[in-house]
């Protein structure tokens, strides 16, 4: 597909990647991984995986120059979709074991564990989708694959007017946390979506049919 939007996988060293480039090839992108800072900034958009411990990706972001980019994009509007700890670097400080590491702080907020009787919280869940949300736009009832002990469980940013208020989409283990956050050119997954079957697929595939949208 010639037309397909050009997707950069961030290749910052953090595990094995190779299944988002071939769910997000399935999803219709032209999906690449990539420490190309040039094709990273011209794409049309960006994907952050992210697993293991918050500090260590925090470390690879920053040797890598990673956090720069995403910071570079997201002052451009240029879309940008985080994924698992890709999604938990976005906010101001993870707290894992009793370490703080400071985060991306593109949005309030702390990452924390999660308070459930067993951890990690590892396998199928349903999600509560946000009002307005584009990313679950017709697989609102579906069930997404997470694998994690930790995430963001409470909200503090203060949106202003004109812009948009951001699609929150929660689920429940032990208790309630964040699943997904629209906000603009900035979207995150705490769920894996190539590892979500049709489902993760679709959401993808909605991902990458907005990334021609005007973002504010």
């Amino acid at each position: 597909m010639t037309d397909a939007p050009l997707v950069a996988v961030l290749d910052y060293g953090s595990g094995n990647v190779h299944s988002a480039v071939k769910a997000l090839a399935a999803a219709g992108a032209d999906a690449r991984l990539t420490s190309d800072r040039g094709l990273i900034m011209d794409a049309d958009g960006l994907v952050v995986p992210g697993v293991g411990a918050f500090r260590a990706v925090m470390e690879a972001l920053r040797a890598s120059r990673g956090d720069e980019l995403i910071d570079r994009r997201l002052a451009g509007g240029r879309p940008v979709l985080g994924i698992c700890v890709g999604m938990q670097v976005l906010f101001e400080l993870g707290v894992e074991r009793g370490v703080d590491t400071e985060g991306l702080g593109e949005w309030p907020g702390v990452v924390t564990e999660l308070d459930a009787p067993v951890l990690p919280h590892m396998g199928w869940n349903t999600v509560e989708a946000g009002e307005g949300s584009r990313l679950f736009a017709g697989i609102e009832q579906e069930r997404f694959y997470f694998v994690h002990s930790f995430a963001a469980q409470k909200w503090s940013l203060e949106v202003q007017r004109p812009f948009a208020e951001p699609a929150l989409t929660w689920c429940t283990y032990g208790g309630p946390f964040l699943a997904a956050v629209e906000n603009g050119p900035l979207s995150a997954t705490q769920f894996h979506p190539e590892k979500s079957g049709d489902a993760g697929i679709r959401l993808l595939s909605n991902w990458i049919g907005g990334l021609g949208a005007a973002t504010l």
